[in-house]
């Protein structure tokens, strides 16, 4: 989905949204636990993370270079968080829900107003960085 979005006079941004299912060889609270526990985070990304799974506490991942605030939790089942971009007028959100899988976990993400300029970077970088570690750490 693409969307147009004016941030200055005679200037306008085109959003596109994400939408990705990846397969995960966990339990759905593990997973959950390696997206909100701080040291299960920086186990798997590698780098300094902020986070507590408190809703309106703001987050930051691979030594600030995603951050945000945490909107909503589901235990097991569901996090929401708006991602920063830096000046844009409609919020960025990603959306991940865990669904029970045979084989572990199905993951369902969506990841909503992605400026146009940063949509191949943040789409490569939740199939490689931030999906390819999980696996890595479910092996």
């Amino acid at each position: 989905m693409i969307k147009s979005v004016t941030f200055e006079k005679n200037k306008t941004i085109t959003m596109k949204d994400l939408k990705r299912y990846f397969n995960l060889n966990a339990e759905p609270k593990d997973v959950y636990n390696a997206l909100t526990n701080k040291k299960m985070l920086e186990i798997w990304t590698g780098e300094d993370a902020v986070m507590e799974p408190v809703p309106g506490n703001e987050f930051s991942l691979w030594g600030g270079s995603i951050s945000g605030v945490n909107l909503e939790f589901e235990e097991n089942k569901k996090i929401v968080q708006q991602w920063f971009f830096g000046e844009q007028s409609e919020n960025s959100i990603v959306t991940i829900k865990l669904h029970p899988d045979k084989k572990g976990t199905s993951v369902e993400l969506h990841h909503t107003n992605i400026p146009d300029e940063a949509f191949k970077n943040i789409s490569e970088g939740w199939e490689e960085d931030f999906f390819g570690s999980l696996r890595e750490l479910f092996i």
